[in-house]
């Protein structure tokens, strides 16, 4: 998989709080030796078939990668690589449901939390639409294949972290995501690029590339988001926004 360059204006990166933060996986000769090890078994994965599932990943406290056309649903595993036919299978447990709400209404529905938790972290309201906006369309009963679940779309794993008590509550749901932006802007710096792709794969993925990972879906979603944080933006009316393209 080769890596797409993702473009940003300079000057566009988010505060950065000292007062909340979170450790960062350190590069260590014994996590490069693994990874390396891991890559070899995922490749291997592809060349026995597997190619032909979806591929999940995770890696352990001892720095292992681990591989699996079907990983299970307690929120460690995040997609290695898409299946050549496309294909989506749900972890094991999860019913996913697609966003359904066509009301131009939704759009609107959930400012005050908005505009609350974007205060109370620092992290910018368009920015908060704009997750919201890629990651389930704003329909908190959203589900994902992989577990992912309400408006911004918390794995069962980050809502515990982030003490969200109902996914599938959208103020309790909005507080969480939002909160964990903020952790990952302090993590990255404030660069926003990258707090958008840990967002995505994880904070642990984008610290052991140095970047943004090389996987297709984090790539695209950091696109996706960039454009509708551009367009949020531009037009200050988040109904007219959201019912738009994103800026490219």
């Amino acid at each position: 998989m080769r890596a797409r360059s993702v473009r940003l204006s300079a000057g566009l990166r988010l505060p950065y709080d000292q007062e909340v933060a979170v450790p960062v996986l350190a590069s260590t000769r014994r996590m490069r030796r693994s990874f390396t090890a891991a890559c070899v078994l995922g490749s291997s994965l592809l060349l026995s078939g597997l190619a032909a599932a979806d591929i999940y990943h995770y890696v352990d406290a001892e720095g292992v990668m681990h591989f699996t056309n079907r990983p299970a649903g307690d929120g460690r595993y995040r997609l290695y690589l898409r299946s050549r036919d496309g294909a989506r299978k749900p972890a094991a447990g999860v019913t996913p449901f697609s966003p359904s709400d066509g009301s131009p209404e939704r759009f609107s529905r959930y400012d005050e939390w908005i505009r609350q938790a974007g205060a109370l972290y620092q992290i910018p309201e368009e920015l908060v639409r704009a997750v919201i906006k890629v990651e389930s369309d704003y329909d908190p009963r959203a589900v994902s294949v992989v577990g992912a679940q309400g408006l911004m779309q918390l794995m069962p794993e980050t809502g515990q972290r982030m003490q969200v008590r109902d996914a599938f509550d959208p103020r309790d749901n909005i507080f969480g995501g939002v909160r964990y932006l903020r952790i990952l802007a302090n993590t990255f710096n404030g660069d926003l690029q990258l707090t958008i792709a840990g967002y995505n794969a994880g904070e642990g993925a984008v610290a052991r590339w140095g970047g943004i990972p090389p996987y297709d879906e984090t790539q695209d979603y950091v696109v996706k988001v960039l454009g509708w944080y551009r367009r949020y933006r531009a037009l200050k009316d988040p109904v007219a926004a959201s019912s738009g393209e994103p800026l490219r």
